[in-house]
């Protein structure tokens, strides 16, 4: 995530100071000095939570493909080692071949 941050926003630039205080600065505070009750931060896997989801009875729901194609031409505005694909239902934003982060719909 912080090579995809230094290729697409100079270091200086107001964009990427708002990135890292307001969506990164808790997750790298959490992860790095917090242990036990104090750590609030716990990513899962996009499987974990489609188990919970799907064993409390919501139901995947697709994902626009107009969505996704705006995604997509969004990306490449910022840089060509963004990816984005669709697995099990889900939309997986990715760093060079690497998911950073996945997204779905769900219904009851």
């Amino acid at each position: 995530m912080f090579e995809s941050i230094d290729e697409t926003l100079p270091r200086d630039g107001k964009e990427r100071i708002n990135v890292e205080q307001h969506c990164l600065a808790r997750d790298i505070v959490n992860i790095i000095a917090c242990e036990g009750k104090e750590r609030v931060e716990r990513h899962e896997l996009f499987g974990k939570w489609k188990s919970r989801l799907t064993m409390a009875r919501f139901r995947q729901y697709p994902l626009s493909s107009y969505v996704n194609s705006v995604i997509r031409s969004l990306l490449r505005c910022y840089s060509k080692h963004y990816t984005l694909s669709e697995k099990d239902g889900a939309m997986l934003l990715g760093w060079k071949e690497r998911n950073l982060i996945s997204a779905s719909a769900w219904r009851c």
